[in-house]
């Protein structure tokens, strides 16, 4: 039993580790409308819009993407990023929070023991027992400083250790690699929005929800091929023995994302985004169907473990 308790508390000394720095606005400021197609936030219909905070996560005095945190499940509703192509090397880094949501008035996100050294014990963030898992993942980024602003624990919800590891990071994989293939026009900008869908009473101490769902959607428009590449994921938040999660069209994500917000209208992109296509996936590279849809994939989708945690 003391062996049991004793990982507990190292597991949640861990997720009570180091924030980074970022604006908490009533709406997002111009300078995240840069994440979002068309500069159109994602439409969900959500309650009491007090509760949430959007956030532009910015570090180094860069704006890096921007969320929208739930402060009372304690968790974010969702990441928006662009992406580009990977870089940046392995490297360890502490979480950070976001200051703004603790009553400081700095802009960027902070380690924790920084907060702590304002007397602050981070109330309104989630210090986790359960494994963090990325919404904006760290091996979709294109340097170490954006590498490093992911680990905010404003951009974390607790995941099932086997889910975080196996079906997630395969799925984070292979978005990358379809991106990667189909997206690399210099002119293209490349739009992703990952979530989380929270539980009715799963919580983590009484304070942090265990959300029931994930997804992630991703679009963009390569100028050379003339088409659209878009495409998206839903996963239950539990670990399934390694069962692939299947491509979903937006169309398809959005009426799931309905059903689970108990109707309303839901928007995950601007209405330029084609509802009813997406990039197929499988392990060859360079393939075309009968219809001219591109295929992309080309190797195994393992943890790669780029970005280790302190």
């Amino acid at each position: 039993m003391m062996g049991v308790l004793n990982h507990l508390s190292t597991l949640l000394l861990l997720f009570l580790l180091p924030p980074a720095l970022s604006r908490v606005v009533n709406r997002f400021d111009p300078e995240c409308k840069e994440f979002f197609l068309e500069g159109t936030t994602p439409n969900l219909p959500v309650q009491n819009q007090n509760r949430y905070k959007p956030i532009c996560q910015k570090y180094k005095n860069i704006y890096r993407f921007a969320t929208l945190y739930d402060t009372t499940n304690k968790i974010p509703v969702f990441s928006a990023y662009t992406f580009s192509a990977p870089g940046g090397k392995r490297q360890s880094w502490s979480w950070m929070i976001e200051p703004q949501l603790e009553g400081i008035d700095v802009e960027e996100m902070k380690t924790q023991r920084e907060v702590l050294n304002n007397n602050k014990r981070g109330d309104h963030q989630a210090n986790m027992i359960l494994e963090r898992g990325h919404l904006f993942p760290c091996s979709h980024t294109p340097d170490n400083d954006t590498k490093r602003s992911t680990f905010t624990l404003t951009n974390a919800v607790p995941q099932e250790r086997g889910f975080n590891r196996g079906r997630w990071c395969k799925v984070e994989c292979k978005v990358r690699e379809t991106l990667v293939e189909n997206c690399r026009d210099n002119k293209t900008k490349v739009y992703v929005v990952t979530g989380a869908v929270p539980s009715n009473n799963n919580t983590l101490n009484n304070r942090v929800n265990i959300p029931d769902h994930l997804w992630t959607a991703y679009c963009c428009y390569n100028n050379n091929m003339k088409n659209w590449t878009v495409g998206a994921y839903w996963g239950e938040n539990k670990n399934d023995n390694g069962k692939i999660l299947n491509l979903e069209t937006l169309g398809e994500l959005e009426v799931k994302l309905k059903q689970s917000y108990n109707g309303g209208d839901v928007k995950v992109f601007h209405d330029n985004c084609p509802r009813n296509v997406k990039v197929q996936q499988v392990n060859t590279r360079k393939k075309r169907t009968r219809e001219g849809m591109a295929i992309a994939s080309g190797k195994d989708c393992d943890a790669e473990g780029e970005c280790d945690e302190k």
